[in-house]
């Protein structure tokens, strides 16, 4: 069985090996470092969230996938509560300058990228990752998604945006064009190197080295024009289902490697809309669907949720096995929450 839960200190030597693994993968999964001091970190800003003793500025949310069998976690998920009120949160915005003049007869409307803080306080979905041998059976899709139904229950805890950054494209041998071209004239170092400092908090080299005015995208080579707001081809499925959710691009892009930031409102999401509770009926006699659900136990500190293909029953009752109940923690006629995989077509 597979479940989703709150980090814990248990954790930690699992997360770290995802960690590793993340490395295996590539450059730009900056907020999973392999340091265990870190990793350590975030999860006590969890407990730290989940207990109230923590400030907004650091307020975090580790999620962790469990297979059950072999009690060892194979993915993680996270939402930062409200970025950029403890150390600026950088991006570019994507605009235009007009240059023009009527005695020439010439009119330009320039691509500039301007650094900007305008998500500062937004919510923030991050820290995705799944070992690549679970990536079956709608686990990816279960990991991600659980972050919009644990919003949906807690609105009050979260901002009214939502933002998530989409890697960028870099090569095989982890060379981002759109840094090569940008980001290495000011910063005097590899992709890599900036790219793990600004995952691990050192940020402040970026107020102080970043151009202030615009860049305008013209003056850039072709293949850095080509990548701005491109996603890493192995980041496409991640943004498809953040996509799906509600999330979409609004012209800001990733300082280092130019990959797109999405973006909603939280009201807007489709979790939020069309996630419901129903009551918990335990039998073992149990109708399935080709429909997944996502099923939550709404429990803020306690959070636990299993995706079924239970039928739900009469609009307001969903049968669950005792095993499932066990896992979810939840007794006949509690309340848990409810909302489908994938967006139902006649919905």
């Amino acid at each position: 069985m597979m479940i989703v839960r709150h980090a814990a200190h248990r954790d930690l030597d699992d997360i770290y090996r995802l960690a590793q693994r993340a490395g295996e993968s590539g450059i730009g999964l900056t907020s999973l470092p392999q340091n265990k001091e870190i990793l350590a970190a975030r999860i006590a800003r969890t407990i730290g969230t989940l207990e109230a003793t923590t400030e907004q500025c650091d307020a975090s949310y580790l999620f962790v996938l469990e297979d059950t069998l072999s009690q060892t976690i194979v993915g993680v998920s996270a939402i930062e509560v409200s970025v950029g009120l403890k150390e600026p949160f950088y991006n570019f915005r994507v605009a235009k300058q007009v240059h023009a003049s009527k005695a020439l007869n010439v009119y330009n409307a320039l691509d500039t990228l301007f650094l900007s803080n305008d998500h500062t306080g937004c919510s923030e979905l991050c820290t995705l990752f799944l070992d690549p041998e679970y990536r079956k059976n709608q686990n990816g899709k279960f990991l991600s998604k659980v972050r919009f139904l644990f919003i949906a229950a807690f609105r009050s805890y979260f901002e009214d945006r939502l933002i998530a950054e989409m890697r960028g494209f870099s090569d095989q041998n982890g060379h981002s064009p759109f840094w090569d071209a940008l980001g290495y004239h000011f910063f005097n170092m590899d992709f890599a190197t900036a790219d793990y400092l600004s995952g691990i908090g050192q940020k402040v080299f970026i107020a102080e080295l970043m151009p202030r005015f615009p860049v305008y995208v013209n003056l850039l080579p072709a293949e850095a024009r080509a990548v701005i707001a491109e996603v890493h081809p192995h980041t496409l499925p991640a943004a498809k289902v953040l996509m799906s959710e509600g999330l979409k691009y609004q012209g800001y892009v990733d300082i280092f490697d130019a990959g797109p930031t999405l973006e909603a409102n939280t009201a807007d999401l489709r979790a939020v809309k069309e996630s419901r509770t129903v009551k918990v009926k335990i039998t073992e006699q149990i109708e399935t669907t080709d429909t997944h659900y996502l099923v939550a136990n709404d429990q803020y500190k306690n959070y636990c949720v299993l995706l079924i293909n239970n039928k739900v029953c009469d609009g307001d009752t969903l049968m669950i096995t005792s095993t499932q109940a066990q896992a979810l923690q939840v007794n006949e006629q509690d309340e848990v929450r409810v909302l489908a995989l994938d967006k139902m077509e006649n919905h």
